[in-house]
């Protein structure tokens, strides 16, 4: 295969889960929902192949299982599931923030800042342009302590929480939640180097959104 060839399997691969992963992160593609490549071939208008492999891109992110000589399916989403994966979040967060704050130097600051600036300019409703800007800065904040194994767990983590972000947003009360008001803060205490007041902000930002889940019959419990 030359090499211009097997670019375009590539290019083609990495479309495909692109948009697959959008799809079953915003719920277009629900919880447990049989994924079969024929119907998603007419949807992406791209061959089997890229289908078949980012959707084994897929499964390693947990966001798609694969089922025995029956295909593959969209992760099933539960309070158990999202209960294990706040508890994990928050405990490495916290201490991945609170590292990068006792490193903290005008070189992070100058880059939270920024990201956060960047975000804030940004219409959610433009989600793959939103969601890049929005874990760009979740990892900003993170990213000073010194620690690319936890930083990798961290990154994993925010990937398997975005489609119960997406879910908690169903909630008839999540209208009245100021999301960005919450980054800002969570931004103004990592500035002021308040380690106690960063974390317990940050914190409480993701605890929200268990707030809002539990409020919905759609996700099953634990």
């Amino acid at each position: 295969m030359d090499t211009v060839a097997q670019s375009s399997i590539i290019s083609a691969t990495q479309t495909a889960y692109s948009a697959l992963r959008q799809m079953i992160v915003t719920g277009e593609l629900r919880p447990g929902e049989k994924l079969k490549i024929e119907n998603l071939k007419e949807r992406l208008e791209t061959g089997a192949s890229p289908i078949r492999e980012a959707l084994s891109l897929l499964v390693s992110d947990q966001l798609v299982e694969r089922l025995d000589q029956r295909g593959f399916r969209a992760a099933p989403v539960s309070h158990q599931n999202f209960s294990e994966i706040l508890m994990l979040r928050c405990a490495l967060e916290d201490m991945a923030l609170r590292q990068s704050i006792a490193h903290a130097d005008d070189a992070w600051e100058e880059t939270i800042v920024l990201a956060h600036h960047r975000m804030a300019r940004v219409d959610p409703a433009d989600i793959p342009v939103f969601e890049d800007l929005h874990k760009t800065f979740h990892m900003a904040m993170l990213a000073n302590c010194a620690s690319p194994i936890l930083l990798r767990y961290c990154s994993q983590l925010y990937d398997l929480n975005v489609r119960y972000r997406y879910l908690a947003g169903r909630s008839q009360n999540y209208g009245s939640r100021d999301v960005p008001g919450e980054h800002r803060e969570i931004l103004e205490a990592a500035v002021a180097r308040d380690a106690d007041l960063a974390s317990s902000r940050l914190l409480s930002h993701y605890q929200q959104t268990g707030e809002f889940l539990r409020q919905l019959s759609e996700v099953p419990g634990s």
